[in-house]
């Protein structure tokens, strides 16, 4: 049922959320991204143009790994960190410098501190009232989007300032799209740099936690990294792409974290018209929540479901795979973003497994509120291999 109705987007139903989302991402007007047109269309355009496969195969791959590798080297240093904590402002600001060119080390401005008080407090009762969490968080969502949109004018009003990034692209695209206004530009780089900050860094911090559980898979990861370096002419030349597409266990490990993590507890849908469905009728207008979790997590399909084991990934066909596995949604709806993550989360082991040995110091207790939340946190300590 979950696949049926990913595949009818637009014609069935139509991306829903509840009120504090909407309020919260201005999902209102005809230049809604709920909506399927032209408005959805771009939005995967545009983003699949700066982060999709070839430009991560043309450019990205490198600059991804030379910022995994200064932040590696840079955590090797101060003893215990706090992954989740750490990882969230790596990827904010790698992502927000590829987005309108945040410079973090020399701005008055730490956002990544900022993203990360709005997602404490967003998922609350939306009373936009003082004293509220949802009005704190409003406040800071107002607080971004002003100086999102002060970097728009910037460049609007100074060419010399563009530098061919995801912003510019769009202020090329308003004199074609009528929907591109100094408004909802601004809405549209918050709303990437959202998706990316929380669900990359919570996938990552997982990653660390079935791990440091998981002796035998590091054991296997590092053969598998350490015969990829071996087989270089270069023992310190970067990864390829090629290398990259030849993770044959890395990719089970990614999938296996992803299978369990979940990261989006179900997914929301608005039926359009009435409509049938295995012997049941689901009227317009009704909400259909997708449980993900519960096609990930069936033991009918994975045996002994909570276990974390990559291993398991060597006996599934792609059939089964196709219907029982959507880390990223599916249908036309399906993550633009899908491939960006799974090269970071594949790199980023890559440079950890052959260059580091790291040890879980304390925390690891996960529990979700209802998104990913790590207790008192994971702290890890690095250190460089000899």
């Amino acid at each position: 049922m979950n696949k049926y109705i990913l595949q009818h987007e637009g014609t069935l139903v139509e991306l829903w959320y509840l009120d504090s989302f909407a309020k919260f991402f201005a999902l209102e007007g005809e230049s809604r991204v709920n909506a399927i047109g032209t408005v959805h269309k771009y939005l995967r355009s545009i983003t699949l143009n700066h982060f999709g496969v070839e430009s991560l195969r043309e450019s990205l791959l490198p600059k991804i790994e030379d910022m995994l590798r200064t932040n590696l080297a840079k955590w090797a240093t101060q003893g215990p960190v706090d992954v989740k904590q750490v990882i969230s402002v790596m990827v904010f600001n790698f992502t927000a410098n590829k987005i309108f060119g945040y410079d973090a080390e020399n701005s008055k401005e730490k956002l990544s501190e900022n993203y990360t008080r709005i997602l404490n407090s967003f998922i609350s009762l939306p009373l936009n009232i003082p004293g509220t969490s949802f009005h704190k968080c409003m406040q800071d969502r107002e607080k971004m989007l002003k100086m999102l949109k002060d970097t728009l004018m910037e460049r609007l009003a100074d060419p010399s300032k563009r530098r061919g990034d995801f912003l510019d692209q769009a202020i090329d695209d308003m004199k074609t799209e009528k929907f591109l206004t100094v408004d909802f530009i601004p809405q549209l780089m918050f709303g990437i740099l959202f998706a990316s900050f929380e669900s990359m860094s919570t996938t990552l911090t997982l990653t660390f936690k079935f791990l440091s559980e998981n002796p035998k898979v590091v054991e296997e990861l590092t053969a598998e990294h350490e015969a990829i370096v071996k087989k270089r002419e270069n023992p310190n030349s970067g990864l390829t792409w090629e290398e990259y597409r030849s993770m044959t266990f890395t990719q089970m490990v990614v999938n296996e974290t992803l299978r369990i993590s979940n990261i989006p507890p179900g997914l929301f849908r608005k039926a359009l018209k009435d409509f049938q469905v295995k012997g049941y009728t689901v009227p317009a207008g009704w909400t259909v929540m997708l449980v993900t979790p519960a096609v990930q997590l069936n033991p009918d399909t994975f045996k002994d479901p909570v276990t974390f084991n990559p291993w398991r990934w060597k006996e599934l066909d792609q059939v089964t795979i196709s219907k029982n596995f959507m880390p990223f949604g599916g249908g036309t709806r399906q993550c633009a973003g899908a491939e960006y993550s799974k090269l970071v989360l594949s790199t980023f082991l890559h440079n950890l497994v052959t260059n580091y040995r790291f040890t879980k110091v304390k925390g690891g207790d996960v529990s979700r509120t209802p998104i990913i939340s790590f207790g008192d946190g994971i702290q890890i300590k690095f250190t460089a291999k000899a």
